[in-house]
């Protein structure tokens, strides 16, 4: 069973910067995508940033200019840097995976998520 490993949140003031980790606990063979979704109390939870396997990415127009994703393909991890923070990007942080094949023979691949982190941006 494959676990997404999180890591990097915490308390910040407005303005400042965190960087948030994910990577799996074990190997794997290959996965189509990483990303990172968000969950605010009272709300849904929503996609901040993707990254596809070929280096593509998308982003929320609500972290556009302020959060870079990126991703070692070699170790599968994915990196959320999210600079000029906003209090409104206060929530819990989930690190995703898709299209995940543990094996080359496993087909076809599987959806895991990490188990949050807490981001909370305040004076």
């Amino acid at each position: 069973q494959v676990q997404l490993v999180e890591s990097g949140g915490g308390l910040v003031q407005p303005g400042g910067s965190l960087r948030l980790s994910c990577a799996p606990s074990g190997s794997i063979f290959t996965l189509d995508a990483m990303g990172w979704y968000r969950q605010a109390p009272g709300k849904q939870r929503e996609l901040v940033a993707r990254i596809i396997s070929g280096g593509g990415t998308y982003y929320a127009d609500s972290v556009k200019g302020r959060f870079t994703i990126s991703r070692d393909n070699v170790k599968n991890t994915v990196i959320l840097q999210m600079n000029s923070l906003k209090p409104e990007d206060t929530a819990v942080y989930y690190c995703n995976a898709d299209g995940v094949r543990a094996t080359r023979w496993e087909f076809p691949g599987k959806t895991y998520w990490g188990q949050g982190t807490q981001v909370t941006v305040s004076s």
